[in-house]
């Protein structure tokens, strides 16, 4: 079991989407995604190459975004976690899930934090039993890559991002059949767009689904 990963950055915010909406939480954005989501906001944590590789620090924080990464063992990433207040961890990326993350999230547990993983589910979900799953499924992406039917028995919630009328249809045929009983399913709007979060709005009101705003960007933070 490899215990090294790519991290990006790691910084402390308040967690704006889902379930753990208004948590403060430590984000850990690893680096590496081969999904090619059109609109994603991260782009530059898509590639991995190595001549951008810089040296882990007690502090991997940067001031804007940019492709450099460190390769992180569990006990940097342990470290590094020891300099925050918040005691809630999000695995993000890029794509997390193109690493094997059992020694990651177990040692975050077992330090007594509690840990969220946000993936698109198109690789196998390698973490601890205690790590809470949030599954973003990306379908028919740029990417060619499919979502894992086990991705959908893993996850504690499904949080899937809208944009357009058709993507409605693409849930209902494609996603809640999928998805285990009781486990809640969250519209998030496109780039905030008015005309997304209506169809939200009027999708979880016929379905009984849930909205998930990104209040992050509302309140001003990461």
């Amino acid at each position: 079991m490899s215990n090294t990963v790519f991290v990006n950055e790691i910084f402390e915010t308040i967690q704006g989407e889902a379930t753990y909406t208004g948590t403060p939480a430590v984000f850990v954005r690893l680096q590496g995604c081969p999904v090619g989501c059109p609109w994603c906001d991260t782009k530059h944590t898509w590639d991995v190459e190595l001549d951008k590789e810089i040296q882990p620090t007690i502090m991997f924080l940067k001031d804007e975004d940019a492709p450099t990464f460190a390769k992180f063992t569990v006990a940097d990433l342990m470290e590094c976690l020891d300099q925050f207040q918040a005691r809630h961890i999000v695995l993000t990326g890029g794509e997390p899930c193109i690493y094997n993350l059992e020694a990651h999230t177990k040692a975050i547990c077992d330090s007594g934090r509690t840990c969220q993983i946000e993936t698109s589910g198109t690789f196998p979900i390698r973490v601890d039993d205690r790590c809470w799953v949030t599954l973003s499924p990306k379908i028919d992406m740029p990417g060619g890559l499919e979502v894992l039917d086990e991705s959908y028995t893993r996850a504690d919630e499904v949080k899937f991002p809208l944009g357009k009328e058709s993507d409605i249809r693409k849930i209902a045929e494609q996603v809640v059949i999928k998805m285990r009983t009781n486990c809640p399913l969250w519209l998030q709007p496109l780039s905030q767009s008015p005309k997304a979060t209506g169809l939200c709005i009027k999708a979880a009101t016929e379905h009984n689904w849930k909205v998930s705003i990104q209040t992050h960007k509302f309140i001003g933070v990461r």
